[in-house]
């Protein structure tokens, strides 16, 4: 009879100490390594930084913007044709940002606007300066309504030899139509729970 209840006993406290572990696992987000974790992003109208702070709040890690030595013209039309133009000769332009010791992130967010239907020059500098052999990365994207075009794949392109996961894409403002700042409002919180169900797909949070 004592054995018995000191097997019921000991069935219980394994079974309650498996609950706790679950539920202490279920709550702890795949990004519990803050240190481990960047998020590097370009944002000219402020709604990719809006994004990439988004995602930040949800995983931790260092959030960097990515700058250039010659900041692109503020007139829309004028980055518009030099875009154009770095894009059709292949042109990279110098990087302001610097990454110290890159290797010791596991996990690198990427977010960008698509300029032209492609990915902005900045970013394809930015990864063509690394190697991210090994890292884990997942692009982020807002738009003018058009998508992301070959964004997402050039980045594949680019970083070939690293995992990438399914990317996020938003529509942000049109600045062709003097539309800038949208992530505000109901359009954040749109988009907060946008980014939560698509970290939780790519399980980077539980």
């Amino acid at each position: 009879m004592k054995m018995k209840t000191i097997l019921k006993f000991c069935i219980l406290l394994t079974a309650t100490s498996c609950l706790f572990s679950s539920c202490s696992k279920a709550q702890r987000p795949v990004t519990d390594l803050n240190e481990k974790v960047l998020i590097i992003y370009l944002s000219r109208t402020k709604n990719t930084k809006a994004i990439a702070e988004i995602i930040q709040k949800k995983v931790g890690g260092k959030l960097v913007s990515l700058e250039l030595e010659k900041p692109y013209p503020e007139n829309y039309q004028a980055i518009v044709d030099q875009v154009a133009k770095e894009n059709s000769s292949g042109y990279l332009p110098p990087l302001k940002t610097k990454i110290d010791s890159i290797e010791k992130y596991d996990i690198i967010f990427l977010g960008f606007p698509t300029w032209g239907m492609q990915l902005p020059p900045p970013m394809k500098s930015f990864l063509t300066k690394h190697n991210f052999k090994g890292k884990t990365l997942i692009p982020f994207n807002t738009n003018a309504g058009y998508g992301i075009g070959s964004t997402f794949q050039t980045v594949k392109d680019l970083a070939p030899s690293s995992n990438i996961l399914e990317g996020f894409s938003t529509q942000g403002g049109k600045e062709r139509d003097g539309i800038y700042f949208v992530m505000e409002g109901e359009k954040e919180k749109q988009a907060d729970a946008e980014i939560q169900k698509w970290l939780q797909k790519i399980e980077i949070v539980k």
